[in-house]
């Protein structure tokens, strides 16, 4: 049996051990989501030593609650931002060519209630092809009535004119988010998930490093590196604030957190392969409906959040509103009790100087990156399409800086991550063994690869999760190596008493039952109205 690679232990000792060990790193990466993943990996490749560390799981912020749409932003399009769009479309096809397995084409369908609509938008559609280029991944296609309730069976059929087909991507954020981080591990570098960053050295007014806590233990270790960047998403004004009290400089905070609701019901409500995109809701926002791993995901809202809470909790309008406008466009529509899951991500949206972030749909979506005068690189913005621009506008912001030789070394652009060469079943189809790549196959020789546990989940993938992929918790095997919370968080419930022997007989340790249970009933549960 051939395999790109075997996989590497992810034995926690060992990567403790490999912390403690007295070093200067060329690249510390504070945050283990889509960005700093990103930079981590970028850096590795290009030949720096390179140490992330990561508070919780990797991932578990805003990283794992995205649409799950890899896509070049229609709705910027519409905003005149051309040179964002451009940056994304070609991203997109980098990303769908770097992990086959885990992102792949995905076509959306625009349908039409007015004359106007479908000439329209399909204009800009079209646009939007030419500025793909050779990134295109369809054409774009106007479509009759009959064509529209073809691909879009549960559409509203009263008043419908027709419809418009364009191309965007669809990706499994969460083990993209691992594939990086294991691929970066593959380049040698440092990856400690649970471990968080609890202060900055300076040196001569200079950041020189980081002390960081082991959260498992309690231990501390002390980190040194010519580079410390804070890619902390929503959470990067805490270090920036630090920074500036330990120098004496003023930093004022730069996010403006939105939040984003998704919701979660079977599949039967648009029983298809093609999603569905309303480009303008009652008002004024955009609403998908988006087949993925066997379910329909709805959303999303676009909501002003003051606090920075892991978890936070939907507002009871937001569903409101997901559930009334999908209402106006689902023959059947999903009521409260269709619910299967109910998630809610912050968006870093980066904030002017003279803005009070009252409307954050008006904030941009372009990233920002930031050397603070002590050279503390802080990242923020953007969105996962673009997190490896992101990740290259960081290194070269470092090169610029004197921080770090500015250095070519393996370009990205090529680099195929972990698991990249095997099945191309459909992210769209229910979860299963093809999310694994070319690794499929050595979770099916592992001890209890027959063992199916529901939702697609073996006893193997437990297994290999703990084994392979950083997995501590119960959480993060039922949340982010398999999404059965986002998917089903009931099903997930009762799975999880299973899920946790099997990480106490792999890591020895306690895997958090009872909060993740704790977890499930926030998923499943819907605010009482205000």
């Amino acid at each position: 049996m051939a395999f790109d690679a075997l996989p590497a232990r992810t034995r926690r000792k060992a990567l403790m051990d490999r912390l403690a060990e007295p070093r200067q790193y060329d690249v510390a990466v504070i945050g283990g989501g889509a960005t700093g993943l990103g930079v981590a990996l970028d850096a590795a490749a290009r030949g720096f030593s390179v140490v992330l560390v990561e508070s919780h799981d990797f991932a578990k912020g805003t990283s794992s609650r995205a649409t799950k749409l890899v896509h070049g932003g229609v709705r910027y399009l519409a905003q005149g931002n051309i040179s964002l769009v451009r940056e994304a479309l070609h991203e997109r096809s980098t990303l769908l060519a770097m992990a086959p397995h885990l992102a792949q084409p995905l076509p959306f369908v625009m349908p039409s209630y007015k004359f106007w609509e479908s000439p329209f938008y399909g204009v800009g559609l079209k646009l939007y092809d030419a500025l793909a280029g050779k990134d295109g991944l369809g054409d774009t296609e106007f479509l009759n009535r009959a064509d529209t309730l073809a691909r879009l069976p549960t559409l509203q059929p009263q008043g419908l004119k027709g419809g418009v087909k364009y191309w965007d991507g669809q990706f499994d954020d969460a083990r993209l988010a691992l594939a990086l981080a294991r691929t970066a591990a593959r380049h040698s570098a440092l990856l400690v998930n649970y471990c968080a960053a609890t202060r900055l050295i300076h040196e001569d007014g200079k950041v020189t490093g980081l002390w960081v806590k082991d959260r498992e233990t309690g231990h501390t270790h002390e980190l040194h590196a010519r580079c410390v960047v804070n890619a902390t998403g929503v959470w990067v004004d805490r270090l920036r604030l630090q920074d500036g009290q330990a120098t004496g400089r003023d930093a004022k905070p730069m996010v403006a957190p939105s939040q984003g609701v998704h919701i979660v019901v079977d599949r039967e409500f648009l029983p298809t392969d093609h999603a569905l995109l309303i480009p303008r809701t009652a008002d004024g926002r955009v609403l998908f409906a988006v087949p993925w791993l066997g379910k329909t995901i709805l959303g999303t809202t676009d909501t002003p959040r003051s606090d920075l809470a892991r978890e936070p909790l939907p507002f009871r309008e937001e569903i409101d509103f997901i559930l009334r406008e999908s209402a106006r466009y689902l023959s059947r529509a999903p009521g409260l009790a269709d619910i299967k899951s109910i998630w809610v991500g912050l968006r870093p949206l980066v904030k002017p100087a003279d803005d009070d972030a009252e409307r954050t749909q008006s904030l941009s979506r372009e990233h920002t990156v930031l050397v603070s005068k002590s050279g503390l690189v802080t990242v923020t913005g953007g969105k996962w399409t673009t997190y490896r621009a992101m990740a290259g506008d960081v290194l070269e912001k470092c090169f610029a800086a004197g921080l770090l030789p500015a250095r070519t070394g393996l370009a990205t652009d090529h680099l195929r991550l972990v698991g990249a060469q095997g099945s191309s079943v459909p992210i769209s189809s229910a979860p299963g063994l093809h999310l694994y790549g070319s690794e499929a196959g050595v979770v099916q020789t592992m001890r209890g690869a027959d063992h199916d546990l529901g939702g697609g989940l073996s006893e193997a993938m437990v297994r290999f999760a703990a084994r392979y992929e950083y997995a501590r918790t119960v959480e993060d095997v039922l949340a982010r190596r398999s999404r059965l919370l986002f998917l089903d968080a009931a099903l997930a419930r009762t799975l999880a008493p299973t899920v946790a022997a099997l990480l106490q007989q792999e890591n020895g340790i306690d895997g958090q039952l009872p909060s993740f249970l704790k977890l499930c009933e926030q998923y499943l549960t819907v605010p009482a109205p205000v």
